[in-house]
């Protein structure tokens, strides 16, 4: 059992290499073992590409193995449909494949059982959960989309060691992180679907919103914006490389409608969603979103939105990033209390602080994930 749990362990390690670019795919890794020997493995290197089982069969093939007989650990359920690759319990079945062992089943309408129903029918023995929550944990996005219908999302902001989220405009710069820091928010981009933030961070900084460099990537940016307060020089508005949508209510609608021709007029796109205590209804947007394929969320910002988010209970995991300086009374922007809690990562779980620099980052979950 030691060993098999070696060799999942080994496929978890194959499958987060794919990380960042699989998305909105989940990242799954494949080892496939004969008599204790590994003799394929393989993972999912990008969107649209092989899965990790022709991978890990393709590599036995080029080392001259044979895999029928063979067990394979995977860590997630084999696909039993024809999408932009084949049905990898068919070439399963064809290799002669006689154990899959892995480690969580696909929640996803079109398998959620029918893979591992194809290979027991076969005649393939399979085995399920073998390290589960740790699979469960690498892939929590997708299992939360396939799950609810709505994009998981991850809260991400930059602070001061007192809690401020910006700088005095008069400061030489802007930032609060190190270029580590935010180099590390690209490869995040890189993973969402969406990035949002609330108008008032594009009045104040006028950001792009894309990652960088970009690796074939153009997640959707989204700008909520319950009065139709977005300036039309706005840089989020050239929608010609990157879909833009700005979200706001019927009421901004028919208040500013020479401000929604603009938007047009520059690419992006406009929706609404219901007033709710005086903002855009988030709890809709999310399920709105989730309609458009945004499997994963990234919010960030500005302290208004943020805080939105976890009081309606709508955020499902946090990365901050906390620079060692105090800004004091040269500081704007700072957080709720409700929002500053989360910084400590004894109040989030499968938890993790990382270094860059002098940066301090938590990342972890607000409430735990269930496999």
């Amino acid at each position: 059992m030691r060993d098999e749990q070696r060799f999942m362990e080994m496929a978890l390690r194959l499958a987060r290499k794919g990380l960042g670019r699989v998305e909105p795919n989940p990242a799954v890794g494949c080892v496939i073992v004969r008599e204790g020997r590994i003799i394929g493995r393989g993972y999912h290197h990008r969107f649209g590409g092989p899965h990790a089982e022709i991978e890990a069969l393709r590599d036995c093939a080029a080392q001259g193995h044979d895999p029928a007989g063979a067990t394979m650990f995977v860590t997630l359920e084999p696909c039993c449909h024809t999408g932009k690759t084949g049905p990898c319990t068919e070439a399963i079945i064809a290799a002669g494949i006689g154990r899959v062992v892995a480690a969580v089943g696909d929640p996803a309408k079109h398998v959620a059982g029918k893979g591992f129903a194809r290979l027991r029918k076969a005649g393939i023995a399979v085995e399920v959960g073998l390290c589960g929550r740790e699979a469960a944990l690498l892939n929590a996005p997708f299992i939360h989309f396939a799950r609810t219908g709505r994009p998981w999302v991850i809260l991400k902001w930059a602070q001061s060691r007192d809690g401020f989220l910006a700088r005095k405009k008069t400061d030489k710069s802007k930032w609060i992180s190190n270029t580590q820091s935010r180099r590390d928010v690209h490869r995040l981009r890189r993973r969402c679907q969406a990035i949002l933030v609330g108008v008032k961070t594009i009045i104040q900084d006028n950001p792009l919103l894309t990652p960088r460099p970009a690796m074939g990537k153009r997640p959707l940016r989204v700008v909520v914006d319950s009065r139709l307060r977005i300036p039309p020089y706005s840089r989020v508005l050239d929608a010609r490389e990157y879909p833009t949508l700005v979200v706001t209510t019927k009421q901004g609608l028919r208040n500013r409608e020479d401000v929604a021709q603009t938007i047009c007029a520059r690419g992006a796109r406009m929706g609404t969603v219901p007033l709710r205590q005086g903002a855009c209804d988030l709890g809709v947007l999310l399920t709105e979103l989730g309609k458009l394929g945004v499997q994963q969320l990234l919010v960030e910002g500005g302290p208004k939105v943020l805080n939105s988010f976890v009081k309606n209970k709508l955020a499902d995991a946090v990365c901050v990033y906390i620079a060692p300086k105090k800004l004091g009374v040269g500081g704007t922007a700072p957080l709720s209390k409700t929002v500053q809690v989360l910084t400590n990562p004894n109040r989030l779980y499968e938890a993790e602080v990382v270094r860059f620099g002098h940066d301090q980052c938590v990342k972890g979950l607000i409430r735990p994930i269930t496999v």
